[in-house]
């Protein structure tokens, strides 16, 4: 960097380190972002980049999205496009100085920022298993040399190196917090959420209600017995899909898999008597759909318990007030709201 001695060049990337440490230190959401972020950061300070982004390939949905691109928001394209996409499909770095004469790089960005790309660096990124997960993105080496695919690409590795394994340590980190046969959320999910997002609306400041309800299947052991596991694992899935469509537009509602064929429903903004609404709701959707197994068209009936949450006691005793709600519905005859 100009005029910046070797000394300044040390302390703002040991002021970097810190930050990162502290970051991956942290078991939240926002640490894991600043663990990103700041990996960037150390990247093109690294390289004395003008511009840096950490892109993570997501193979199911065939996109490359980054949230640590300096000076950006999120930005998302498809994978096979732009020079991230043909670094990680070529498993090679790329180093242009040039790009505008690259056929892959993506002239419209430029356009419509005003902003001159002059040169390009992107550095695969891969997992412990050497499988690639994603990629550096550098952007205009400060000064008129350009990237130099040696030298910085060596300044890089170790970066690449850490950045791989925090990618990946994410990626076993939010695959614990789903349900695998369902894809919803798990009980551990269920206390990282309530830590994270919905202990904002038990805020004595917040004028508004939490509540929730938890529910299962009515004699769901009868339907593995007659027809299956399979059977009874596609009805867990059966009711999953309904009560992902009452969850509430706008409204940061959840479900959750409890556990076996129990299921919770977060309801913010939500006091007791919309609550039971959307319990019955979701109870008459599974009560009047035919679920079909192998063929067979199988009736299945929802219990459900409800509760508004109160702030004078824990969470468990919240859930153990909706589970007892639950129990009254069993117990009275099944395929009811309490």
């Amino acid at each position: 960097m100009e005029n910046i001695n070797a000394n300044e060049i040390l302390e703002e990337i040991y002021s970097i380190g810190d930050k990162l440490y502290g970051a991956m230190c942290s078991n939240n959401d926002e640490g894991h972002r600043e663990v990103f972020t700041s990996l960037t950061e150390l990247g093109r300070t690294l390289v004395d980049a003008d511009r840096a982004s950490f892109w993570k390939w997501d193979k199911e949905t065939h996109k490359l999205w980054t949230t640590s691109a300096t000076g950006t928001d999120k930005i998302e394209i498809p994978e096979d496009k732009g020079l991230v996409g043909k670094a990680l499909k070529e498993k090679r770095v790329i180093v242009t100085n040039d790009p505008y004469s690259e056929p892959e790089f993506n002239r419209e960005v430029d356009k419509q920022t005003g902003y001159l790309t002059m040169s390009v660096l992107v550095m695969p990124v891969a997992s412990i298993s050497g499988e690639y997960i994603g990629a550096f993105q550098m952007i205009n080496k400060l000064g008129d040399s350009g990237f130099d695919e040696v030298e910085d690409v060596k300044k890089l590795s170790l970066a690449a190196f850490v950045c791989g394994i925090a990618l990946e340590s994410v990626g076993f980190f939010e695959d614990s917090l789903f349900d695998k046969l369902t894809g919803l959320k798990n009980r551990k999910a269920f206390y990282n959420d309530f830590e994270n997002t919905f202990k904002d609306y038990l805020k004595p400041s917040r004028a508004t209600k939490l509540s929730m309800f938890i529910c299962d299947l009515d004699r769901y052991k009868k339907v593995n017995d007659n027809y299956g596991h399979n059977a009874g694992d596609d009805a867990l899935k059966f009711v999953t899909d309904i009560m992902r469509k009452h969850i509430r537009e706008g409204k940061e509602d959840d479900v959750y898999r409890w556990g076996g064929d129990e299921f919770i429903m977060m309801l913010p903004d939500c006091d007791i008597d919309k609550c039971r609404e959307i319990g019955e709701a979701v109870r008459k959707e599974v009560k009047e759909t035919v679920f079909k197994a192998n063929g067979v068209a199988i009736h299945l009936s929802l219990s459900v318990g409800c509760t508004e949450y109160d702030m004078n006691k824990s969470i468990e005793e919240n859930i153990a007030a909706a589970d007892d709600n639950l129990f009254v519905a069993k117990d009275s005859g099944r395929n009811k709201v309490c």
